[in-house]
């Protein structure tokens, strides 16, 4: 089963999270399929990057989000529509 979750990046006491789908049984910073975001705490406010249309093609494959990523997918400010360059 997949999971959308944070794995933790930084150095001690200086988190920093990448927002990945992994394997449910794999290590918190084990290898992952697909890195969708970062998010930052230490920010203020806190920086939540996500490619909402990358989770919302996981979910749709059967990958569920972990508590803690759930509200933060809440919090996560909508992307811009992409413009063509002419």
């Amino acid at each position: 089963m997949l999971m959308i979750r944070l794995s933790r990046r930084g150095a001690r006491k200086q988190p920093i999270y990448r927002i990945v789908v992994i394997e449910k049984d794999r290590a918190r910073d084990g290898r992952s399929i697909e890195v969708v975001g970062l998010y930052n705490p230490r920010t203020n406010p806190a920086t939540i990057d996500l490619k909402k249309d990358r989770v919302d093609y996981w979910v749709s494959k059967g990958a569920q989000l972990s508590p803690t990523l759930a509200r933060l997918y809440k919090l996560a400010p909508a992307q811009p529509a992409v413009e063509p360059v002419v």
